[in-house]
């Protein structure tokens, strides 16, 4: 089945150019585009598409509010938010990670970059743009107090569910981390599941935004 796409963005240039793109992918379906955030979450919800483009700075509602509205009404099954940006780095980004954004990118990313990060998003992994991940987490990070006491939750991990966690956290994919850790794929996907599961995680966006905040990984 073609998955279902929503561009939110208040620049209607942006939003006939991406829909354009996606169009012509033979996977996906572009069912409708929103100018500000309010507009947005009344189509969404009204529309139940599997992934929502969503720009960060739109009038009305910003794109962070419009996300965490989508996201907290756990639609089933769930919406997927994509946050765009035009920002390296981007508190507003960061925000929309710890609501449930499943990643965000870069306006400017190659064509072929969006339409990927399409298809990772709508089946439910996390995407963040690799140019600014880490610079993203460090400056966050670096201007936030002492990392807190790692939360009493990290201690139903196994040492290798932290470790593939401390891995998450340091971007790298399933491939990436069986690779690391000498190990098949679908074993990594195992484990990961089970992190997800255990910390009460929507995504792996938010695997690693905890996995920052508490401490277990760190800037560097």
């Amino acid at each position: 089945m073609a998955i279902t796409v929503f561009i939110a963005d208040d620049q209607a240039m942006v939003r006939q150019g991406f829909g354009a793109l996606l169009a012509a992918q033979p996977d996906l379906t572009v069912v409708g585009d929103a100018p500000d955030g309010k507009v947005a979450v009344d189509e969404v919800l009204r529309l139940r598409p599997d992934v929502v483009l969503m720009d960060v700075r739109m009038p009305v509602m910003n794109g962070l509010e419009a996300a965490e509205r989508i996201l907290s009404a756990r639609l089933d099954p769930p919406v997927r938010v994509l946050m765009l940006t035009t920002f390296d780095i981007d508190d507003y980004v960061y925000q929309a990670l710890r609501v449930g954004a499943s990643g965000f990118m870069l306006k400017d990313a190659p064509a072929e970059e969006l339409v990927r990060a399409v298809r990772v998003v709508a089946a439910g992994e996390a995407l963040l743009a690799p140019t600014v991940t880490r610079r993203l987490i460090a400056d966050v990070t670096s201007r936030r107090a002492a990392p807190r006491p790692e939360p009493a939750k990290l201690a139903a991990l196994t040492p290798r569910e932290r470790e593939v966690l401390e891995l998450i956290a340091r971007g790298l994919s399933n491939g990436e981390i069986a690779e690391s850790l000498f190990v098949a794929e679908q074993t990594v996907k195992t484990h990961v599941g089970k992190v997800l599961g255990k910390l009460h995680l929507r995504d792996r966006a938010q695997a690693v935004v905890l996995a920052y905040e508490s401490g277990l990984v760190t800037p560097g």
